[in-house]
């Protein structure tokens, strides 16, 4: 029967081994993967470094380091897991993996570069832990959204959902603007109030209800009106815009003032059945103005609260946002640069629409000219969703 030691050294004759001063000229070239334990990480790793213990490493490699032929240095502590996992990834088809002899002891000890990793809490993994099983998400991608600032416009019924699944997912800050209080009539679609909350502050409540969902959530709020006097101001520092209003005047705004910050914008609406999503990214893809150059009258546009709303609807489109918002966090996926997302409720169906830049497009086309902070209320009058 085979000793540990015999299975070391079978192991050993059939990968590559190197000393630290051999490889150290590769950091920031080549991967470097860590396969000690998480405690061991969190006391010190190589930087750049792509962490999976050992005990995961068949099932997650091939998500996190997909390129099997790209040079690899496996290190552990001290030289013995690092060549077991070199004899398993061979197994496993990577073609060019060295084994780091005497691991991270080692290259502490030769003075040689590493760093104190950030990781998250044990209680964050705990609550993270089917973000962390996405190779596409990982530790690296929740550490992203903690970092991540959103700004809702609006605490209304494309809000909640937006703003629950957003705070639920890790998004670090939230910023809330609306200057409303709940009503009643808000509860058959704001998830984010409930009837205590009655003749309450739409951005205390919504405050209320977020952190009670996340306490790594940092909610700032803005019981103000968006105007052209202040938007600037508030949207600067925010890496996303969800926007939720309902009403050409706010969304002229928010499209003119993301463009020269060069914020990209979240955009969602919804009427009686039917709801949209699209994301404008600034010179990206087209904005607000290159979709709808100019508002329809006032009397073609009613609102919600003129026309009605199934409950339900803005659930579905506000969960959309939230996921269009985390994959442009992340740069996951394909958003929906440049395309419109139509949903309509009574067929259950989706269609799809391409959306370009307009070359004449007064905001963003070639030949656009200074963009100039304004107000357009005489477009249209706003109405609450």
């Amino acid at each position: 029967m085979a000793t540990p030691r015999d299975l070391l050294n079978d192991a050993k004759s059939h990968i590559v081994e190197a000393e630290p001063s051999a490889v150290v000229d590769q950091l920031g070239k080549a991967t470097f993967l860590d396969v000690r334990e998480p405690d061991e990480y969190e006391q010190g790793a190589l930087p750049g470094a792509i962490h999976i213990p050992r005990g995961h490493l068949e099932f997650q490699v091939e998500g996190r380091i997909p390129d099997k032929s790209a040079p690899l240095y496996v290190y552990c502590a001290g030289g013995v897991r690092s060549a077991f996992a070199a004899k398993t990834l061979g197994d496993l088809g990577y073609t060019s993996v060295v084994s780091v002899i005497g691991g991270f002891n080692k290259w502490k000890d030769e003075g040689l570069a590493w760093t104190t990793p950030r990781t998250l809490s044990a209680e964050q993994r705990n609550r993270y832990q089917r973000h962390l099983l996405l190779p596409e998400v990982g530790e690296k991608g929740q550490q992203q959204l903690l970092d991540a600032k959103v700004l809702m416009l609006g605490a209304g019924g494309l809000g909640s959902p937006a703003a629950l699944y957003l705070a639920a997912a890790g998004v670090g800050t939230i910023g809330v603007i609306d200057m409303d209080v709940v009503d009643a009539s808000n509860l058959q679609r704001q998830v984010l109030h409930n009837t205590s909350r009655i003749g309450d502050r739409k951005v205390d409540s919504a405050k209320k209800t977020l952190e009670l969902l996340n306490p790594d959530l940092t909610v700032n709020t803005y019981d103000t009106r968006l105007g052209a006097d202040n938007i600037l101001d508030i949207i600067d520092g925010y890496d996303l815009i969800v926007d939720g209003t309902d009403n050409f005047p706010t969304r002229y705004l928010v499209n003119d003032a993301s463009l020269l910050k060069k914020i990209p914008v979240v955009h969602g609406s919804i009427f009686r059945f039917e709801g949209q999503v699209t994301v404008f990214h600034p010179y990206v893809g087209p904005c607000y103005r290159c979709m709808i150059p100019e508002p329809p009258p006032a009397e073609l546009a009613p609102s919600c609260a003129e026309a009605g709303v199934l409950g339900v609807l803005p659930g579905i489109v506000g969960s959309i946002q939230a996921l269009e918002a985390i994959k442009m966090i992340l740069n996951l996926g394909d958003p929906l640069v440049g395309r419109l997302l139509a949903f309509d409720a009574l067929e259950e169906s989706f269609r799809t629409f391409k959306l370009r830049r307009d070359p004449q497009c007064p905001a963003c086309g070639e030949n656009a000219g200074e963009i100039v902070i304004a107000e357009y209320d005489d477009l249209c009058m706003p109405h609450g969703n």
